[in-house]
């Protein structure tokens, strides 16, 4: 039962003290990120740059993974302490409640009609061009990100914590982390950033699937398989799909569709079915990864009841 009380305490945690306001071990570990990429990033597509982003990435992930693997060695023996180590870096590894302030933040001036705040809450959470989205597009780019940023920043930590406790939740978070740092596919990183996206992208490929099973499970299920079945490998990113096309058909939208990117229009295929979204939409993709939470923290007891984890 120690994973489920491991996990349940984190969130507790999360709950009530969301986010640090100050220091935050993954600013650290994002600053070492920025030194190692000025070092040895030479902006281009060669080989070398590529072999140059996987050195990166190991130096950057694997010392702190292996300090992690000896940090659960030595806590074996103290079976409280463990579990108190280990909910405070899975805590430390989620980000439900900073997902779910985001998301406030865009919801109460959309709702209001203030499309400005509504804009500039938006523009801090995706890298589209918010200036000029209206209504529903602020109200689909919030929903996407709430469904997308649900796998990232909740269930994918989670997944790793139960599968590999301490080393396999940091693992998975320092990747993640250089994904969103390194994983563009611009002149920049298009070569640099490749081990970092391969290897966010095999990490997730369960835990994703997982997810959009939750969303489906936990909304307009017919709707959501459906929406799943047939559009996930039209998305460009291979977790993303699944996520996001459950995501809209268990909430009854469509979400998708073209979008601004650095001055430029990018052409993207309609995920859900239903009608467009709205400020309520944000609210109800908050709903469903509350509902997909309780889903996983039941299956999780169930499971230790069964003795699969202790």
């Amino acid at each position: 039962m120690s994973v489920l009380m491991s996990s349940v305490l984190a969130l507790l945690l999360d709950w009530r003290l969301g986010e640090s306001k100050h220091w935050h071990p993954l600013v650290g570990f994002g600053n070492l990120a920025y030194r190692l990429e000025a070092m040895l990033n030479s902006h281009n597509a060669s080989m070398y740059n590529k072999l140059a982003g996987i050195i990166a990435w190991t130096l950057a992930v694997l010392p702190l993974t292996a300090l992690a693997v000896a940090l659960e060695l030595n806590l074996q023996n103290n079976a409280w302490l463990s579990l108190l180590v280990s909910a405070l870096i899975l805590y430390v590894a989620i980000g439900w409640q900073s997902l779910m302030d985001h998301a406030q933040r865009i919801y109460r001036p959309l709702k209001q009609g203030n499309l400005p705040a509504a804009r500039q809450a938006l523009s801090y959470i995706v890298s589209r061009d918010t200036n000029q989205l209206n209504e529903s597009q602020i109200a689909s780019a919030a929903t996407e990100s709430v469904l997308e940023n649900g796998a990232d920043a909740v269930f994918g930590a989670i997944f790793w914590f139960l599968i590999a406790g301490i080393p396999g939740v940091v693992l998975y978070r320092l990747c993640n982390t250089l994904d969103a740092m390194w994983g563009y596919k611009n002149p920049r990183f298009i070569a640099f950033g490749w081990c970092a996206a391969r290897m966010d992208d095999v990490l997730n490929l369960i835990p994703a699937r997982l997810t959009a099973l939750s969303y489906t499970l936990g909304g307009k299920s017919t709707v959501a398989w459906r929406s799943w079945r047939r559009q996930a490998g039209n998305w460009k990113s291979p977790n993303a799909g699944p996520v996001m096309a459950a995501g809209a058909g268990a909430l009854h939208i469509s979400l998708g569709g073209d979008a601004p990117y650095h001055g430029t229009m990018q052409a993207r295929p309609q995920l859900g079915e239903g009608p467009l979204a709205d400020a309520e939409s944000i609210s109800q993709a908050c709903q469903l990864v509350h509902k997909s939470l309780l889903m996983w923290l039941l299956s999780i007891g169930l499971l230790a009841w069964l003795g699969v984890w202790q």
